[in-house]
Formats: structure tokens, C-alpha cells, sequence
């Protein structure tokens, strides 16, 4: 071979070039440089000069050359240079090698994150690529082969899937908070003897419900622990929770249960801070446990002096024995005497 040839050739810097360069191309179906066309030496000093990740594949055995840029995409693969384009992707041929044939055929093709299973590094990867195939025409104005230039999306299309989820997860809290919400101020507002009560109460369950989202927030599957449920609940009524005793395993709530637990103890916390415990000096103890799904939880306060919790028939009472047992297929048992005031939840927790 024309040594000057040979060097003008792979005369662009880097492993790419210089492995093309050392090569025996006798062997090869292009046979040695010097005897390629002037089309095929023209695209291979345009493909290596490119910092885009290209190939070249070339006439009907489709030898490959490829830039340095592409290398990547080729992962642990051995040495593509010279090789079959179809023996490189043998495992995605029936996903790519329609496309290459119409290349060959004049078609260029452009396709933005296609999905492909392939196997570079010794295990199969489901990726995404965005390429096009040009084909690449000779000086009779006959297709010779085509450059496949490219670029691996898979990253971008993992993070466009988890903002997908993202807004999907969003909207769907949206949905049950709105519910939630409306349900609430409607019954807090009926139920209220005056504006300033009705938005005394509307505002504590309000806090609650923030705060029990705040903990949903924290994790990825819509669920929190109950401990940081009733912890954020207290929040909203007390700097201080030294009065109050919790004693319980840690059980993950999903995103319902979690909310109704955040009204329970909005509710039995604004009782004691105006009535019990909290007002009285008492002090509270807050126990849950489950077995299997089953699932107790107890609030109790020390109340010397109570003052008929149990009696009053407002939204909150209603709330306690009704609206969060429900969300637990349970129920709700609210009771005092003796300067004790109980209420225990027993229901069940999903399989």
C-alpha cells in the first residue's frame, strides 16, 4: 500500500485511526486502502474527523469503520473495525437490520429513542438510541453503504419515564387531597357554631394534613411511618411533645391511612390542648401494634377533670368513630372515665 495514502487516510488523531491504520486490510472484503474508491476514502477521513459518534459501514458484507465518539456505544464489544455491522449487533439484527437495508437501499432513516436490547459489556442492557442512517452514494451515483450516526439516550429517556411517574404520583395526590379537603371544609364549616370556631378548626386539620403529606413526601411509594405521621400531627398543636409517650413498632402507612391517622390525632391533640391533658397537666400515651394486617392503635390521657368529649356529637367526634375508622375497614371507640380518656382504633393494615 501507498505509505502516503495510508497516512493521509488516518492521519486524524486518536485509538480509532490508528487501529484502522494498523490494520491488515489483504484480508479484509475492502481489501487494502489503496484500492478503495475515492467515495470511501472521502467518508472515512469525514466519519473520523467527526466528534458525533459515526460509523461507516460499507458495501454488501457491511464492514464497519467507526470514529472514536463511537466507541462508547460499543461498550466491551471486541474490535468492530472491519467487521460485519450485522456480527456486531447480532443480537438486536431484528430490531436494526430492516432499517439497514433500506439504508443500502437509498432510505435514510432518522428515529429518536429507539429502544434496543443489546449486549456490550456481557449481560443484555435495554437502552435507547436516537440515530439516523444516511445512506452514502458513490461516484456512479450508486448506494455504497451508509453512516450511522448516533447517540445513546438511555439516560434521558429513565429520567423522562421518572418525571412521568413524578406527575403521575403528583396528580394523583392532588386528586385525594382535593377530596379530602372538601370533605373536610364543608363538614368544619356545617358544624361550627361561628366563623372564627369553624376556622380554628378548619385550620388545625389543614396543619395536619400538611404535615402528614410532608411525610408521604419523603419516600417513593406513596407511604409513611406511622411514628412520623403521629409526630407531625402533634406539631401542630405543641413545640414540646415531652407530655406524650409513643410506644410502637414501625409500620408504613399508605398515603389514605396515613391521612386519616394525621386527622385522629389532629383531632384527640385539639381536645387535650382545650379540654384534657394538655390543658390539665396530664399526660398522654400513644400505642399501636399489629399482627399479620391486623392492626390497634390507642390514644389515651390522663384528663382529672373531662368534661364530656364522648358526648358531644360534632365533626370531629363523627370523624373519630366513623370517617378514620373507615379508612382502616375498622373502628373507632371513643371513651372516659375516671379521669381517663381513651379512644382505640382497630382495623387493618393492607396485605
Amino acid at each position: 500500500m501507498d505509505k502516503t495514502l495510508k497516512t493521509s487516510l488516518f492521519q486524524i488523531p486518536g485509538d480509532a485511526p490508528r487501529a484502522l491504520s494498523n490494520m491488515d486490510w489483504h484480508a479484509n472484503p475492502l481489501g487494502p486502502p489503496d484500492t478503495w474508491s475515492t467515495a470511501l476514502r472521502v467518508a472515512v477521513q469525514m466519519m473520523l474527523a467527526s466528534h458525533f459518534p459515526k460509523a461507516l459501514v460499507w458495501g454488501p458484507e457491511m464492514i464497519t469503520l467507526h470514529n472514536d465518539a463511537f466507541a462508547p456505544i460499543l461498550g466491551k464489544k471486541q474490535c468492530a473495525q472491519g467487521r460485519s455491522f450485522r456480527d456486531i449487533w447480532a443480537e438486536a439484527w431484528d430490531d436494526i437490520g430492516d432499517i439497514a437495508a433500506r439504508a443500502l437501499g437509498g432510505e435514510a432513516t432518522f428515529i429518536e429513542n429507539f429502544p434496543l436490547t443489546i449486549n456490550r459489556n456481557g449481560y443484555d442492557e435495554y437502552c435507547h438510541f436516537t440515530f439516523c442512517y444516511s445512506p452514502v452514494f458513490d461516484e456512479t451515483g450508486q448506494v455504497s453503504g451508509f453512516i450511522d450516526t448516533v447517540i445513546e439516550t438511555t439516560q434521558t429517556v429513565h429520567a423522562l419515564t421518572a418525571m412521568q411517574a413524578l406527575n403521575d404520583e403528583l396528580a394523583h395526590r392532588m386528586r385525594n387531597t382535593f377530596a379530602i379537603v372538601t370533605a373536610i371544609a364543608r363538614q368544619s364549616v356545617l358544624n361550627a357554631s361561628d366563623t372564627d370556631s369553624a376556622w380554628a378548626a378548619l385550620s388545625a386539620r389543614m396543619g395536619a394534613l400538611a404535615e402528614a403529606q410532608k411525610s408521604l413526601g419523603t419516600t417513593s411509594h406513596r407511604a409513611a411511618d406511622i411514628r412520623d405521621v403521629i409526630l407531625s400531627a402533634l406539631k401542630v398543636h405543641m413545640a414540646d411533645n415531652s407530655a406524650v409517650v409513643l410506644e410502637g413498632p414501625s409500620i408504613l402507612l399508605p398515603e389514605r391511612q396515613s391521612m386519616a391517622m394525621a386527622l385522629a390525632i389532629n383531632e384527640l391533640a385539639t381536645n387535650a390542648l382545650k379540654h384534657g391533658a394538655l390543658a390539665q397537666g396530664g399526660a398522654i400515651r400513644i400505642e399501636w401494634r399489629h399482627k399479620g394486617t391486623e392492626f390497634d392503635m390507642e390514644w389515651s390521657e390522663t384528663v382529672p377533670h373531662a368534661n364530656g368529649l364522648g358526648k358531644r356529637r360534632g365533626f370531629g367526634i363523627t370523624l373519630l368513630d366513623s370517617i378514620v375508622p373507615a379508612d382502616f375497614d375498622g373502628t373507632g371507640t371513643l371513651d372516659h372515665a375516671d379521669g381517663l380518656l381513651t379512644y382505640r382504633l382497630a382495623g387493618h393494615l393492607p396485605g
